[in-house]
């Protein structure tokens, strides 16, 4: 694969790459409309991968938080074009790694000395990149180590990213006002706490320590002499990555145990530890030989605060959602609800969340659910169209639920996603033998 000798970290720099993606973007409608004319049977899916394309190679070029919106995008299966979902998917654990060279410098800059004189043996070729840094091999007294070094300039050119994302993010989901203010702050918070390798090795061994428990489940050690903010270092785990694992597995009986695993993993971390790893993306998971998941890169850790616990998952409830009454004092407490509502609005959306609801919380209703039902994840997809083709969502207000939704459902959609790729059948409640 191609290296990286350069990521353009000033602002200006940023925005002309942004800029020059948009132009891309524009060229392909023109091509679009202009054979369309031409071709009135045309579909979309060839602008979709055209789009896709030249979207994910303007981001790769600029790392951090603008390839990390991709990564996030392609969890979200159900809502976006396939095109979009296969292209930004390779975010999660495939870009193009910094060179030999910038790799060394970064090292150094960030550690004051070069990796061979801490390790025994270093790899300046990486065997992993991802959005926000990569992973090399290195061996220390005989024990084979990864070491995961930042991008440079990530940290530095969040804020801005984010600024330059925001007006569009604005338009697509329809924000009004001062309040939208609230959701680029959680999001640039996370994304600032992932760029914090003394914060994620912290957060890694808590959770090691509180989940090593579960079954099936394994994690690497870590090694704070080896570690600095941007600098991480920890065992090699051996493994496919759980994406290339379920393209193979023909054994539903492992299938079960991995999903299972996984399921207990995340259902012990929300309701035990009222934090969750919210990026449950396939280039975070391994499966090894011992069909065993192993878990990890805990950089993107939610804190589930009770305020938002309680009502959030009271909705899990058929009696709650199917109560009026109830229900509507759960959606105002969540705030997707809101007092300066009209009554068309309160309708509207009263009626929206009850549809989601009602479906995403259908694993929930059963003592067993069987992740390889298609017609769930049918449904889901079926909903998400309803959704983008709906004129009047455009005319509402769109600052709806509280900041908390943000890394709850991209947790949620994530788990369900990655559960289906597994096609496991599980024990919903099995997490609770673990308390």
């Amino acid at each position: 694969m191609k290296t990286i000798d350069y990521i353009p970290t000033s602002k200006i720099e940023r925005a002309t790459k942004l800029v020059q993606t948009g132009a891309k973007v524009g060229v392909n409608y023109l091509k679009y409309y202009g054979e369309k004319i031409v071709n009135s049977d045309l579909t979309r899916e060839k602008l979709n991968e055209n789009n896709a394309e030249d979207i994910y190679d303007g981001l790769k070029s600029l790392k951090g938080s603008a390839l990390k919106v991709a990564q996030m995008l392609s969890m979200d299966k159900s809502f976006l074009p396939q095109a979009y979902v296969e292209k930004f998917s390779l975010s999660q654990f495939s870009v193009p790694p910094l060179s030999a060279p910038l790799v060394l410098k970064t090292f150094k800059t960030n550690f004051g000395k070069t990796p061979y004189e801490i390790f025994d043996e270093f790899n300046a070729t990486s065997k992993n990149a991802a959005s926000i840094g990569q992973v090399h091999v290195a061996m220390k007294d005989g024990k084979k180590l990864a070491v995961k070094i930042q991008y440079p300039g990530v940290a530095n050119s969040i804020s801005s990213d984010l600024s330059m994302v925001k007006p569009i993010a604005i338009r697509m989901f329809n924000l009004q006002g001062k309040d939208s203010d609230k959701y680029f702050k959680e999001v640039e918070d996370k994304l600032i706490e992932e760029t914090n390798y003394v914060l994620e090795l912290k957060q890694s061994q808590e959770v090691v320590d509180a989940c090593k428990k579960i079954e099936n489940l394994v994690f690497p050690e870590y090694y704070p002499a080896f570690s600095t903010d941007k600098v991480i270092t920890m065992d090699w785990m051996n493994g496919k990555h759980l994406s290339e694992f379920t393209k193979t597995n023909t054994n539903q009986e492992v299938a079960d145990k991995v999903g299972q695993a996984l399921w207990d993993f995340y259902m012990y971390q929300i309701h035990i530890l009222r934090k969750v790893h919210a990026d449950p993306h396939p280039g975070n998971f391994l499966v090894n030989d011992a069909n065993q998941l192993v878990a990890l890169d805990f950089g993107c850790m939610k804190q589930i605060p009770t305020e938002f616990y309680t009502p959030y998952f009271e909705l899990v409830s058929k009696d709650v959602i199917n109560d009026t009454k109830i229900f509507n004092s759960k959606l105002f407490e969540l705030e997707i609800l809101r007092a300066d509502d009209s009554d068309a609005e309160i309708a509207y959306f009263t009626e929206l969340f009850h549809d989601l609801l009602s479906l995403f919380t259908k694993p929930f209703q059963e003592k067993i659910f069987d992740f390889s039902d298609e017609s769930f994840f049918e449904n889901i997809a079926q909903l998400g169209e309803r959704f983008s083709k709906d004129t009047n969502i455009r005319k509402m207000n769109g600052n709806r639920g509280s900041k908390h939704f943000i890394y709850m459902n991209r947790t949620f959609f994530g788990l369900y996603n990655l559960m289906f790729d597994l096609k496991a059948k599980i024990v919903v409640n099995e997490f609770e033998k673990y308390k």
